[in-house]
């Protein structure tokens, strides 16, 4: 069995059809059991107090704010260099998903970071390439929905792809490229000296697989849907043909 095999929209849509139920209760479960976890049956940090357990929210969704960035390169790329539209509406309904996970990466940030440092917002290098991050998601989606052939939006939107992959990049890695700023470095690390204790680590590993599972499932959702849509507009298009 080929990868490749699920570039055939039907298998693509047969599959997730039976894929999607267990991925949606499992995600559930981890998310809802996770923050349950975090929230109610871990102490406060002798530094942070109770505004650590904003990581179990902020750093799931900072985590796939990034990560879905680089879905949407690899599913763009997949597109320029073999031409399987299932790819090209897989990028397209990342982005509405990614959104709203920078989105809340940034809103979440914004709570933890008024109490730590005495204001909602500082222009520290993480923060400011998430905030043209955001900017570059928005680009994105509003190019899709200004061009009305499909394959060439899809050209376009993968060039910009691309481009916005730099800021994904920094966004991961700026608190290692710059030594100043305000963001704290990475809540998980090998080196134990900068990774989070056990006991707030368990079920953050909770949220952040419950983020990943539904990340997968609302862009196969959406995936679906763009097939779909696609689908009905070609058949309006044929018989607006045989009408004339």
């Amino acid at each position: 069995m080929s990868i490749w095999e699920y570039a055939n929209p039907k298998k693509f849509l047969r599959t997730t059809e039976r894929i999607l139920p267990p991925l949606w209760l499992v995600s559930g479960v981890l998310i809802l059991g996770g923050l349950i976890w975090g929230f109610f049956f871990t102490p406060d940090d002798y530094r942070q107090g109770s505004t650590v357990k904003i990581i179990y929210l902020h750093v799931p969704a900072a985590l796939m704010a990034i990560n879905a960035w680089f879905m949407m390169l690899v599913a763009s790329l997949i597109w320029v260099i073999r031409r399987h539209h299932v790819s090209a509406l897989a990028a397209k309904a990342a982005a509405p998903v990614g959104v709203v996970m920078t989105l809340i990466a940034l809103i979440t940030g914004a709570i933890w970071g008024q109490p730590m440092w005495g204001t909602w917002w500082a222009w520290d290098p993480r923060l400011t390439s998430f905030l043209v991050l955001f900017l570059f998601y928005l680009g994105y989606i509003a190019l899709w929905e200004a061009i009305d052939n499909p394959d060439t939006a899809a050209d376009l939107t993968s060039i910009l792809c691309l481009v916005g992959s730099v800021f994904a990049v920094l966004s991961r890695y700026a608190v290692n490229f710059w030594n100043q700023g305000l963001h704290q470095g990475a809540s998980l690390s090998l080196d134990k000296q900068e990774n989070v204790a056990d006991v707030f680590a368990y079920p953050l590993y909770a949220c952040m697989a419950g983020f990943i599972l539904f990340f997968l499932v609302l862009v196969l959702y959406r995936t679906g849907t763009e097939i779909r849509l696609r689908r009905m507009k070609a058949l309006l298009a044929r018989e607006r043909m045989s009408d004339a």
